[in-house]
């Protein structure tokens, strides 16, 4: 490859390698406890809409500082998903009952009363449905655009490579659409499942450009599972070559045991060298560092564009 960057390692790990098993972190990756009240705030409101949110639920590490800042990723369609993701925290099994009626104006209500500019709406993957919640995505954004005049961001499961599916929620029209590639080939499966399929990850992305030039496409990847470097940028390549817009860059962080280990910890130096290259190949925003998720700090992405 054209592109060969240096392993920056901490002291501590002087291999830039550690297992998530050894039960340590390197020092990049300890955050301070944010002590604003708004955390509480944030929490409160979103029990009392009876909302989820990925933040709580797939054990985010940004959970605490974007609460306190009074913003949420809303999770759909319930927090029971379909798919056996090696990655995810996210309670796995057959969800117990049907989209809710009420959702949408629920989640616009929350909107609402923390002042969003930009909402971020993710789901469960929901292979039980006809149109794998299609629909009620479609619902939420109306909602909330109606509700709040925001900008609206949809973070979507792959509707089981359903065209009809993906075109609903693309006729909502939100401002940025957004499917996360994850890792690359190698791994795909590994990571995401026996139902995943690259290709169609790629056409997806490259289809709503095609419905819908006005909406920005973004996609992520997670670093540390044992892809290679040259594997990497030839998927930063391949997101290029289907028109995506936005793209975010994160360290992969083992939720729990039985999930898939931390093969490595990417220093942050390494980060912002993936993000000029990146920038190079023509992604016109980029977010990477070990911290970043999907729909971190969103709004300054899509507004900066």
């Amino acid at each position: 490859m054209a592109f060969r960057l240096p392993v920056v390692a901490d002291p501590q790990f002087p291999d830039g390698a550690v297992t998530s098993g050894s039960g340590r972190l390197p020092s990049w990756l300890r955050r301070p406890v944010p002590k604003r009240n708004a955390n509480h705030l944030t929490s409160q409101l979103l029990d009392e809409l009876r909302l989820e949110t990925v933040c709580e639920n797939a054990k985010c590490p940004n959970r605490m500082e974007c609460y306190s800042q009074q913003t949420a990723t809303f999770m759909i369609l319930g927090n029971v998903c379909t798919r056996p993701c090696g990655f995810c925290a996210v309670q796995r099994g057959r969800p117990p009952q049907p989209p809710e009626p009420d959702e949408p104006q629920r989640v616009a209500e929350a909107a609402a009363r923390l002042g969003l500019k930009h909402v971020v709406i993710t789901s469960v993957t929901r292979d039980d449905l006809p149109d794998g919640g299609a629909d009620h995505f479609y619902r939420c954004v109306l909602a909330v655009r109606e509700r709040t005049g925001a900008m609206v961001e949809v973070l979507t499961p792959d509707f089981v490579q359903c065209k009809q599916a993906l075109r609903r929620v693309v006729e909502a029209k939100p401002e940025v659409f957004n499917h996360n590639m994850e890792t690359v080939p190698r791994l795909y499966r590994r990571v995401r499942g026996p139902k995943s399929d690259y290709a169609w990850t790629l056409q997806m992305l490259r289809q709503v450009r095609q419905w819908q030039p006005t909406t920005r496409t973004k996609s992520g990847l997670m670093l540390g599972l044992g892809e290679e470097r040259g594997e990497l940028l030839d998927a930063l390549a391949d997101l290029r070559d289907h028109d995506v817009d936005f793209l975010t860059l994160g360290q992969y962080l083992q939720p729990g045991e039985k999930y898939l280990p931390v093969v490595r910890y990417v220093p942050p130096q390494e980060f912002e060298e993936l993000a000029e290259i990146a920038r190079q190949m023509g992604f016109k925003k980029v977010a990477s560092g070990p911290f970043v998720r999907s729909s971190y700090h969103a709004r300054d992405m899509a507004e900066s564009d």
